[in-house]
C-alpha cells in the first residue's frame, strides 16, 4: 500500500472548491458526527483552501494537538539528538542521585527483555556502570521539570490511567511502575528510583537534589529525538508528548512546565510562520479546554511538508499506529496519513490524503459534540473516515 508522499505531485490537477464541497456534502451530513463539526481542506502545493466549515473556530483538538508538539520539537532539535539520564554521587557516603533528563522511555526492563518502548535506554545499563560503587541509598532529582506534575486542566480520571501519568523528569517506561503495567504510576519518579535501587538490593529511595558539581558516575542516552517523536505520533502517547513539549521549553530557555512548554511550542511555531493562538494548555491535547482550529491544523500540516519529517512519522490508514484498524477496505486505505484525536464527546482527525488524481490535500475534521460513549466515538470515527475517503475518491 502506498502512503501519501511528503511533497505533492506537480502535474496533478487542482481540485475545485465546488467539487470538494459536492464530495463532502453527504459525508458531513452523517448524524454520527454529532451536532457540530469543523472542517478545512487545503491544497498542499498552492495552500488554497478548498473547503471551509467553521475552520477558523477554535475547538478541542484532542490528540491532533500533538502535531504542534512534534513540529516544535523537531524545529529546535535535530532528529539525531538524544536525551541523557545521569547518575551522580550523592552528598552522603553510599548515596547516588538519579538525575532525570526528561526521557520517559527509559526502561526498567531486565537486560534482554523488552521495555515499553523500542530502542529505549536502560536502567540496567546505568547499574552496570555503577558496579564498583557501593550504593546504599538512591535519590531522584526531578529538578529539570518545574510546576505541577499533573495538569490542573486534566480530568481527575486521567491520572493515573492507562494513557497518562504525572510528568516527571525521571520516569521509566512512560510513567509505569513496571514495564508491562497497564495502569500508569502515581509517582513515576520514585518508580524510576526503585528500579535503580533494585539492581543493588537497596530499599532506601527518596526524592532529592544532586549536589552542585556532583561527579557523574553513569549515564545513558535515549533513542534519537526523531524516534521519540515517531513513537509519540504512532501511538498517540500523552506522556511522551508532554515530555517532548518540555524539551522545547528547555531549548527556548523557558520553565519546563505545562505553561512554559505550551508557550514555547507557540513561540517556535510562530517563528516558522504559523500562529496557533493561545488555546493550548498542554503538549498532548489531553486537556478538554485545549483549543485549535481546523485552519490552524491544516497550516501545521502544510508547514510539515516543507520543514520536517513529521509527515513520514504519522500513522498510515489501515496500516500502522492509531490508524491501523481504520479505513480498512475503504478508498482511504494506504492513501491517508493522519493524527487521530479522541476525548469524551470529541473525535478529530487531521492529516494528508491523495485524491483520485494524485493531488495531495491537507484536511482537518473536528467533531466536538458527539455522544459520550465508546460506541458514539467509534461511530464518529467511522463517519470521519467516510468523509476523508470521499476526498480520496474525488477527481474534483
Amino acid at each position: 500500500m502506498a502512503a501519501p508522499p511528503s511533497t505533492p505531485p506537480s502535474a496533478a490537477p487542482v481540485p475545485s472548491p465546488t467539487g470538494v464541497a459536492a464530495a463532502l456534502r453527504g459525508p458531513l451530513a452523517d448524524p454520527r458526527l454529532g451536532k457540530r463539526v469543523f472542517v478545512e481542506v487545503r491544497d498542499v502545493a498552492s495552500g488554497d483552501v478548498l473547503a471551509d466549515r467553521g475552520a477558523a473556530t477554535p475547538a478541542p483538538p484532542a490528540s491532533t494537538a500533538k502535531l504542534a508538539t512534534a513540529l516544535a520539537v523537531l524545529a529546535v532539535h535535530r532528529t539525531t539528538d538524544r536525551i541523557t539520564t545521569r547518575v551522580v554521587a550523592g552528598a552522603l557516603p553510599g548515596s547516588v542521585v538519579l538525575v532525570g533528563g526528561g526521557d520517559p522511555t527509559l526502561t526498567a526492563a531486565a537486560p534482554g527483555k523488552p521495555g515499553a518502548y523500542v530502542g529505549a535506554a536502560r536502567i540496567s545499563d546505568l547499574a552496570g556502570q555503577l558496579r564498583s560503587v557501593h550504593v546504599t541509598r538512591v535519590e531522584v532529582d526531578d529538578g529539570l521539570f518545574t510546576g505541577p506534575a499533573v495538569s490542573p486542566y486534566w480530568a481527575p480520571e486521567d491520572v493515573p490511567s492507562d494513557y497518562a501519568a504525572p510528568i516527571t523528569a525521571s520516569t521509566v517506561d512512560g510513567g509505569r511502575d513496571t514495564p508491562g503495567a497497564v495502569l500508569r504510576s502515581t509517582a513515576p519518579d520514585l518508580a524510576a528510583g526503585r528500579a535503580l535501587a533494585a539492581a543493588f538490593g537497596v530499599h532506601v529511595v527518596a526524592r532529592g537534589t544532586a549536589p552542585p558539581r556532583a561527579r557523574t558516575l553513569a549515564s545513558v542516552e535515549s533513542a534519537p529525538i526523531g524516534t521519540l517523536v515517531e513513537q509519540m505520533l504512532q501511538s498517540s502517547d500523552n506522556v511522551l508528548a508532554e515530555s517532548l513539549a518540555r524539551q522545547v521549553a528547555l531549548a527556548e530557555h523557558q520553565p519546563a512546565s505545562f505553561t512554559g512548554a505550551a508557550a514555547s511550542v507557540r513561540a517556535v511555531l510562530a517563528r516558522l510562520g504559523v500562529s496557533i493562538g493561545t488555546g493550548l494548555v498542554d503538549g498532548s491535547g489531553l486537556a478538554a479546554g485545549d483549543r485549535l482550529s481546523a485552519d490552524t491544523l491544516d497550516r501545521l500540516l502544510v508547514l510539515a511538508t516543507k520543514r520536517t519529517a513529521v509527515l513520514d512519522m504519522l500513522p498510515v490508514a489501515a496500516w500502522s499506529g492509531t490508524l491501523a484498524d481504520r479505513f480498512v477496505r475503504t478508498a482511504g486505505a494506504g492513501v491517508v496519513r493522519g493524527k487521530t484525536g479522541t476525548l469524551t464527546s470529541v473525535s478529530t482527525l487531521a492529516g494528508l490524503v491523495q485524491d483520485k488524481d494524485g493531488r495531495l490535500l491537507a484536511f482537518a475534521l473536528l467533531a466536538d459534540r458527539v455522544g459520550p460513549t465508546a460506541q458514539d466515538t467509534g461511530q464518529a470515527e467511522a463517519a470521519i473516515d467516510r468523509a476523508v475517503s470521499a476526498l480520496a475518491t474525488c477527481g474534483c
